[in-house]
């Protein structure tokens, strides 16, 4: 606050378009976090609420800022808001020990009407004795923040600007990476997981065009799938969900110009086992050859 005057003085600066939609969003999201001061996130629309007001408005505020530019079509208010929704509940999903270890008490928003089903207190899904019901908890939140991915592919098919393409693009696919590194992966409630700074580069240095979009989501769609434990109580609504994802990606038309994430990692793989294999064989050939001589 010391230093709104800078503020005010560049928002004074902007175009009248621009100031109505940041004037707009800011109200509105300034009077949703201050509702969720003294609410708990207890439903699932609790959860959407929240993170509507947190995320999805800024989703809503970038779309009338794109337009506003003359760059982009208005997009519509839903999947502008899934696009904040699905990284918001991204990090809520991935920071849980982070947060709930927060001196003092950070606020905590995985909703009541799913973490219930697994423990009586949130912060029971940390200890290792809860370790298979924490799973099951995470693979369910999981699959509550796949219910957004078709709206953010839709809504990033829609952009024409290069620049704002990439600004929205990138972030989304990091998105469903984490996710797929998170899915039935005890170790959110043990440490940090995060995308290798390799692969985040990949993406940062691949994501040109919708037909690279469709193949990250589609490989990391498919990384997801390949760790679904059909005995998971959620496994039929996860594998509903990545089906669809994997639906759209393929209905594109343009999975056979990807490059893939997971194809190029295991080339990598097979490149380093072949050498320490040859390496090996030379290590072995020379302490055979070794103990002949001194027989």
């Amino acid at each position: 606050m010391d230093e709104f005057h800078q503020l005010s003085t560049a928002f004074l600066e902007l175009g009248r378009g621009y100031q109505q939609a940041i004037e707009d969003i800011t109200m509105r999201m300034g009077a949703g976090m201050a509702k969720f001061i003294c609410k708990e996130v207890e439903t699932i629309d609790d959860y959407n609420e929240y993170c509507h007001y947190v995320a999805g408005l800024v989703g809503l505020g970038l779309s009338k800022l794109f337009h506003a530019a003359k760059l982009e079509d208005l997009a519509s208010d839903e999947l502008s808001n899934s696009m904040g929704l699905f990284l918001q509940k991204t990090n809520i999903i991935r920071d849980y020990l982070e947060d709930i270890n927060e001196i003092p008490k950070s606020r905590m928003f995985w909703p009541r009407e799913i973490w219930s089903r697994y423990v009586n207190k949130l912060e029971d899904l940390k200890y290792e004795e809860n370790s298979s019901k924490a799973v099951e908890c995470l693979n369910d939140m999981v699959t509550n923040a796949l219910l957004h991915a078709e709206d953010c592919l839709q809504y990033m098919s829609n952009l024409r600007d290069s620049a704002i393409f990439r600004f929205c693009a990138i972030p989304q696919i990091m998105a469903i990476g984490t996710l797929a590194l998170c899915y039935n992966n005890i170790q959110v409630f043990r440490g940090v997981v995060k995308m290798r700074r390799g692969l985040t580069a990949q993406v940062m240095d691949r994501t040109r065009s919708m037909a690279d979009v469709y193949g990250a989501f589609f490989d990391f769609s498919c990384m997801l799938k390949a760790k679904v434990d059909k005995k998971d109580p959620n496994a039929d609504r996860t594998l509903s969900r990545i089906e669809a994802i994997q639906k759209v990606c393929r209905d594109s038309g343009t999975l056979n110009r990807r490059r893939s994430y997971i194809v190029d990692g295991s080339k990598s793989n097979s490149a380093v086992i072949f050498v320490l294999i040859a390496m090996l064989s030379v290590i072995i050939a020379y302490v055979l050859a070794n103990r002949k001589i001194n027989f």
